[in-house]
């Protein structure tokens, strides 16, 4: 299931499109065309809601084929899809349709590295709060779309108890006690620097704690002094190369910014011919 909202794709036109599309004006209304979007690398396909809703939103005429599966992994040169319909719709859409598309595969072509390179662990890969502005949602997809999974959305739907609500509230004990008071009926998270720290969060009845910048031994060392009585996260300056070692301490989760914050868009092309 994907996250996709007619709004966010709205905004996307109106950003690129604004009063109109002046170039796309030089052709004939009446035209109408073909394009072949292909890739140019082994890819994770993902995005096909909001490629497909760009070029519906500018007009309901045009029509695509898809040749590649949601979520399937790709070749160079892969073919992924056929657009048919008005020429001026498939020139206007096609900016603001590949970047999506590249964006989303980017993000989950990345994904799906993390989530083989932790296969055969208990650890699950989960992503951040580190995402492009405005497409969060999407990012959020695209990273299930490739293996991994999702932390909390925003700062509504969880509870991440961090150093400086620690500060503020006076110790752990009294920060996971106030965030239980709430009954919000969301996961309650603690951070936690080091050893201390997680004996006092498992003290005051933490159920997930995150482990933060541990070194791999202190990882290890954690998981035995926690027994199961909670959650562990490990988070900061998580790497593919580093991410193995660090899931085979036994910890339960691992999140890694770069998912989101780091992507790189694969490299697509779109090909148009005029038909008629």
């Amino acid at each position: 299931m994907n996250s996709l909202d007619l709004g966010e794709v709205e905004r996307f036109l109106e950003e690129d499109i604004g009063a109109g599309d002046l170039t796309a004006s030089i052709i004939s209304e009446n035209a109408t065309a073909i394009a072949k979007v292909v890739t140019r690398e082994a890819m994770v396909l993902c995005g096909q809601a909001w490629f497909s809703a760009v070029f519906t939103r500018i007009d309901d005429s045009v029509r695509i084929e898809w040749l590649a599966a949601e979520g399937a992994r790709v070749d160079p040169g892969t073919e992924l899809c056929v657009v048919r319909g008005p020429a001026r719709a498939l020139l206007t859409g096609e900016r603001t349709g590949l970047n999506l598309l590249q964006t989303l595969s980017g993000t989950a072509t990345l994904a799906q590295g993390y989530a083989k390179a932790v296969e055969g662990t208990r650890a699950k890969v989960l992503d951040t709060r580190k995402t492009i502005p405005g497409l969060r949602k999407a990012q959020k997809y695209a990273v299930r779309c490739g293996g991994c999974n999702n932390h909390r959305m925003g700062l509504y739907d969880g509870i991440l108890v961090k150093e400086n609500h620690i500060l503020a509230c006076g110790s752990i004990e009294k920060a996971v006690h106030a965030a239980k008071s709430l009954n919000a009926n969301v996961p309650i998270e603690v951070e936690v620097e080091n050893l201390d720290e997680l004996r006092q969060a498992l003290a005051a009845g933490a159920e997930r704690i995150l482990l933060d910048n541990f070194t791999l031994p202190m990882m290890r060392e954690a998981v035995s002094l926690t027994a199961g009585r909670a959650k562990l996260e490990v988070s900061g300056n998580v790497t593919l190369d580093g991410i193995r070692q660090i899931a085979e301490t036994g910890v339960d989760y691992i999140s890694v910014g770069a998912l989101t914050k780091n992507v790189r868009a694969v490299d697509l092309s779109m090909r148009i011919v005029i038909d008629g």
